[in-house]
């Protein structure tokens, strides 16, 4: 009886320990989670001894009113200028086979009416010699003066049109002067100074120093689809550093100035997204990043859209420092 009993408590102690082993079931996952996050300028502040300030070389400078020409940036396109005033441009989306071919028969043209014109001054003058030496007629030399007046009109279309296709296309690539043509929005054009040069760079290259250019008086072009007029000026091309249907980058001035507060360019500092930042002094020893937008920048100073209020203290030298710093960049 009692190992009946022993037997029956051991299987019971079994039981229940094995049902305490027993894993419990997870419970269900929720749909969605919220957390909590710190704001972005608490991400940013810096706090720095005075002895790393002065190693970083920070200075600092309060911000201020300023004016600052208006500029507008647009795309552009470098074509060949036409021959005087009259001349087409050609670009790169002209179709080039069919203006050598044009070109070649109007070569042939201008040779052929050159030829006729040579032609017609020889008659007229042997019609008036034999005037002269009375052996001819009058009838004979004033139909001689209307086939040469003929023959010089018909020399002059052809020369004309021969200009207005422009170089030849064997000589393009060799232009020491080419043209930017630059499509700008018709509610625009009248707020361009078209007495001032534009400033030319290569498009995506900001750090390339511009080159200016001056405007030339081209016949009307306009895109009707895209409500576009467009504007031309005349690029030195003496050094080929530019060749015909590059994009550039076209700085335009426009009529009047723009007034806010005004930054040095060397304390905006730019993140891998393009974002525009400055560092503020919030107290003796304290930096913090702040986001900016600039709305125009001339020269060395750049006019702000948002981000900033007057008498703020930015760091200017040292920009970079910080912003080394506070990403873990030596200096």
């Amino acid at each position: 009886m009692n190992d009946r009993l022993l037997r029956a408590c051991f299987i019971v102690a079994t039981l229940i320990l094995a049902g305490c082993a027993a894993e419990k079931p997870a419970p269900p996952k929720p749909p969605s989670k919220a957390e909590a996050v710190v704001h972005e300028t608490d991400l940013l502040r810096l706090t720095l001894t005075p002895e790393a300030q002065k190693r970083l070389g920070i200075r600092t400078v309060t911000v201020a009113d300023g004016t600052s020409a208006r500029i507008r940036e647009v795309g552009g396109e470098l074509v060949v200028p036409g021959l005087g005033p009259a001349g087409v441009p050609t670009g790169s989306t002209s179709n080039i086979a069919q203006i050598a071919a044009a070109q070649a028969a109007a070569d042939g043209e201008v040779a052929r009416t050159t030829a006729q014109l040579r032609l017609a001054t020889i008659a007229r003058d042997r019609a008036a010699a034999l005037v002269r030496e009375e052996a001819g007629s009058v009838r004979a030399r004033d139909e001689a003066e209307a086939a040469l007046a003929a023959a010089r009109a018909a020399a002059d279309v052809a020369r004309e049109q021969r200009r207005q296709l422009g170089p030849a296309v064997a000589t393009m690539a060799g232009q020491p002067l080419l043209w930017v043509r630059v499509p700008v929005f018709g509610s625009d054009v009248q707020s361009i100074d078209r007495a001032r040069p534009a400033m030319i760079r290569p498009l995506g290259d900001a750090a390339a120093p511009p080159q200016s250019a001056r405007p030339v008086s081209a016949p009307p072009s306009a895109n009707a689809v895209a409500g576009t007029v467009d504007l031309f000026y005349a690029l030195d091309n003496r050094a080929r550093t530019w060749r015909v249907g590059q994009r550039v980058a076209v700085a335009l001035s426009m009529d009047g100035a723009t007034q806010g507060l005004a930054v040095p360019t060397a304390a905006i500092v730019r993140d891998i997204n393009g974002g525009e930042w400055v560092y503020r002094k919030t107290g003796p020893d304290t930096y913090l990043r702040q986001r900016i937008e600039v709305a125009s920048v001339s020269g060395d100073t750049a006019l702000l859209a948002r981000g900033l209020e007057r008498g703020a203290e930015i760091v200017t030298d040292g920009a970079a420092e910080l912003f080394g710093t506070e990403f873990g960049t030596p200096h």
